[in-house]
């Protein structure tokens, strides 16, 4: 059985999906994933997938008539079912064009032809983002089977040591990883200053500290670097791909991230790991992985979910101090 999944845009999100993709495999299928560019390193790392499909269209991007002409293409390959994840009905146009005799999904925004095998949301049965994939792997109405199998990414030794090496960095440490970033936005990231703390607590020449991030993050990492001027803090942000990324949290002795795209994949690679929450809940899309320890102080404003602090003081992040983090990470 060939399957194409549909699959979501967010890096989280997407490593949020793998136990969908194990259920799959379990059966025998055969998976195809259409998926943006930007995350297909982290499908090439699942071993549940046979290849990656670019999508092209971007978030918001209708394009009706480039994504027929997409469907159409895909018709060769036979598939016997789509799963959609993404909820809009643009995103369902794919695998009707491609004539998918099976195509399942939420109903979303109103799908009903695009899709065939039409789920409805229990949010209270389903409160995860991880569990509502998975139930797409199930009969619609049947009750999830649990528990679920947790992500997993493979990065070799081999590939590891070849990243260290394009990057200039030592091949026989075992770094601190931080990762500073969120996508979403700043009511999401712990302070800088707390982040420098914690490196000058932490770091030694066996055990430095490296940061990860975007672009947007190198600001972020070169202010940490100042403020803990004086010890091994080593500022990747904007400097790697997401192959490279994968690579060096991989070899991470340990993780502290923010709830981010990068979270996941720590958690996939089962990296020890300290997520810090703050606007948003890991009631939704925690860190898949027995090794994460989730670290929110559970104000009464939190979770927000706001992209900014409404109330001007983010104290849900600022109150964290490292010595918490610190101690949860000695525990």
């Amino acid at each position: 059985m060939k399957i194409l999944v549909v699959a979501p845009s967010w890096i989280g999100d997407t490593l949020i999906a793998q136990p969908l993709l194990m259920r799959l495999a379990e059966r025998g299928a055969v998976i195809d994933v259409l998926a943006p560019a930007w995350s297909a390193p982290l499908f090439e790392r699942m071993a549940e997938v046979r290849k990656v499909i670019a999508n092209p269209f971007g978030h918001g991007d209708f394009a009706f008539w480039n994504r027929r002409t997409l469907g159409k293409s895909l018709a060769a390959e036979g598939y016997d079912e789509a799963v959609v994840l993404p909820n809009s009905w643009k995103s369902a146009l794919v695998p009707f064009f491609a004539g998918i005799p099976l195509r399942t999904g939420y109903k979303g925004e109103a799908r009903y032809g695009l899709l065939n095998r039409i789920h409805r949301l229990d949010k209270t049965a389903l409160p995860q983002l991880a569990e509502r994939y998975a139930a797409l792997a199930q009969m619609p109405g049947s009750a999830l089977r649990r528990p679920l199998p947790q992500p997993r990414l493979t990065a070799t030794t081999d590939q590891q040591q070849q990243t260290r090496q394009a990057l200039g960095l030592a091949a026989d440490v075992q770094p601190y990883i931080f990762c500073p970033g969120a996508e979403y936005g700043p009511a999401k990231r712990w302070p800088a200053r707390h982040f420098a703390e914690l490196a000058r607590r932490l770091a030694t020449p066996r055990s430095p500290v490296w940061l990860l991030g975007a672009e947007k993050d190198i600001a972020t990492g070169d202010e940490i670097t100042a403020l803990a001027a004086g010890v091994a803090v080593v500022n990747l942000c904007g400097k790697t791909r997401l192959d490279q990324a994968i690579d060096l949290l991989a070899g991470a002795r340990w993780v502290v991230s923010n709830d981010s795209g990068l979270m996941h994949v720590a958690a996939a690679l089962d990296r020890p790991l300290t997520a810090l929450y703050g606007s948003s809940s890991p009631g939704y899309t925690p860190p898949l992985s027995d090794r994460a320890k989730i670290l929110s102080l559970n104000l009464e404003c939190s979770p927000c979910f706001a992209r900014e602090c409404p109330l001007g003081h983010l104290r849900c992040l600022e109150d964290l101090s490292p010595q918490q983090v610190l101690a949860a990470m000695e525990a």
